[in-house]
């Protein structure tokens, strides 16, 4: 006989509630995707409206008044539960929400839920949609076809033109083949190499010069051509185009004036003028994305000595309670009622998260402001190492939740715009026994190559001494590291041509 033996283990687990779900996914959002997903809540769900006339004052007793109940920010300890419970933070019960005749009753004569998004068109505010902000600008094939209006071209010649238009990359060049263009049956009889090339030099005749080029010595010759016959240092400079291009990326001034049996100063004058061309004549046409425009969700000002962090009201968008529905579903039938319960759960839910989030990353910015004073006085070179948990500790919040508050948001300040998470930079030691961060040892070295002389480059062995001079010991691949981060090139490619 087999004997069966049970064993019982207690174990946690952590949860989270559909709500504190909720709370997780908005705060992790951008300003941008956060308007839209209130602007989609506020379409789906009939409980929800536009505020028309938003009081900011207000919103606090808009919450007391609608009945929400004060939870701290996002938590790690609760329990899942039900879609019809929640959690209390305090004691880890399930406790039961209030019954829906509270609900309605409360929310029939309360004040609408302040707010700005979307803004009210014949209201005094300014607009604050992403979209009014937005310049319209216009793509490279449509500015091409409208210079090639001016020309009487056959129904022929045009529709060769519009191929090769059509064809252009966001750099404006040509890199599809004649043979690629069109099928041999659009065409009767069929187009010839040179008809193509026709086409080709009427398009790169429109625009900008170098636009329409099949490479990059194509693109700077044709740039080349467009300038005056008495610029000077232009007939050097076809040549180093045309015959040793490749010598010009390398800086090889004095390989340029032995291959080409010239002078240094030539090759100098030459390579001066070539480095005023634009290798990428297409990229000033190139469509702006709308998702990369940035919003800051603070706004930094200098009150006396100190620097302090606010809300950017208009950019928060904000929603109210649609009274009407609430009276609705006051009036309904108990069985008609499970549906717009649950809408109307949704809707405290959704506004009770946007009051978190915006005192989330409130209080995220202060504490990031507090602590980089010296910053915002003095630049990135003053920059202080600081971690998440220090603010976590400070704000005794989870240091998860402090890295989603961070996450795509951004702080306005005289010195510009700047990322939360780019004020979060780990320690180096410094000769004294002090630290500073990775950020102000970049601007170190970006300071020094900006003084340097352009005939002598700092290399980074140099770089790693002049900073060992002034207290900070770091190992050279660490400064070619921080140096490719600031994007700026070896000091061969740094080395500018100079007249003796």
């Amino acid at each position: 006989m087999t004997q069966i033996t049970y064993e019982l283990q207690a174990r946690q687990q952590t949860s989270l509630t559909p709500r504190l779900q909720q709370s997780v996914k908005l705060l992790q959002m951008s300003t941008l995707d956060f308007s839209r997903e209130v602007a989609e809540a506020i379409a789906n769900n009939p409980f929800l409206e536009e505020p028309e006339d938003p009081v900011a004052s207000d919103e606090k007793s808009g919450l007391a008044d609608h009945g929400f109940e004060d939870t701290p920010s996002l938590m790690d300890n609760e329990v899942a539960a039900d879609p019809a419970q929640y959690v209390d933070a305090d004691n880890g019960q399930d406790v039961t929400p209030p019954e829906t005749e509270y609900l309605a009753s409360s929310l029939t004569d309360a004040p609408a839920y302040s707010g700005d998004y979307p803004t009210q068109r014949n209201s005094d505010r300014p607009d604050s949609d992403v979209g009014q902000w937005a310049r319209s600008t216009g793509s490279l094939q449509e500015s091409l076809r409208a210079d090639l209006c001016s020309y009487h071209l056959s129904e022929r010649e045009r529709y060769l033109t519009e191929f090769i238009i059509e064809a252009l990359d966001d750099d404006g060049y040509l890199r599809v083949p004649f043979s690629e263009l069109a099928s041999a049956q659009e065409f009767t009889p069929p187009v010839s190499n040179d008809e193509w090339e026709i086409a080709l030099r009427l398009v790169q005749q429109l625009g900008q010069p170098g636009l329409a080029a099949r490479n990059l010595p194509e693109c700077l010759t044709l740039q080349l051509n467009a300038l005056p016959d008495h610029e000077p240092g232009k007939a050097m400079a076809l040549r180093i185009v045309d015959e040793a291009i490749e010598r010009l990326g390398r800086c090889d001034y004095a390989g340029l004036a032995k291959a080409l049996s010239c002078t240094e100063e030539t090759i100098q004058e030459a390579c001066m003028l070539i480095r005023t061309l634009s290798p990428r004549p297409g990229g000033q046409y190139s469509a702006v994305d709308p998702s990369c425009y940035v919003i800051p969700d603070a706004i930094v000002r200098k009150v006396g000595r100190l620097w302090v962090a606010t809300s950017n009201e208009e950019a928060t968008p904000r929603a109210c309670l649609n009274n009407a529905y609430a009276q609705l579903f006051r009036q309904s039938r108990y069985g008609d009622r499970s549906l717009m319960a649950q809408a109307l759960q949704e809707a405290r839910w959704l506004m009770r998260s946007l009051e978190q989030r915006k005192s989330t990353i409130q209080l995220v910015a202060q504490a990031i402001v507090a602590r980089q004073q010296t910053f915002f006085d003095y630049g990135e070179i003053a920059l202080r190492p600081m971690m998440l948990s220090e603010i976590a500790d400070e704000l005794g919040m989870h240091e998860s939740t402090i890295s989603r508050a961070t996450s795509n948001k951004y702080l306005a300040s005289p010195r510009g715009i700047y990322e939360f998470k780019s004020f979060f930079s780990r320690e180096l030691a410094t000769q004294s026994g002090g630290t500073c961060s990775a950020v102000a040892v970049r601007a170190l070295i970006q300071e020094m190559i900006d003084a340097e002389d352009p005939k002598e480059p700092l290399s980074d062995v140099v770089l790693a001494r002049k900073l060992a001079r002034e207290g900070v010991v770091v190992a050279r691949r660490t400064v070619s590291k921080y140096r490719a981060q600031i994007k700026c090139p070896p000091a061969d490619l740094r080395r500018r041509p100079s007249y003796s």
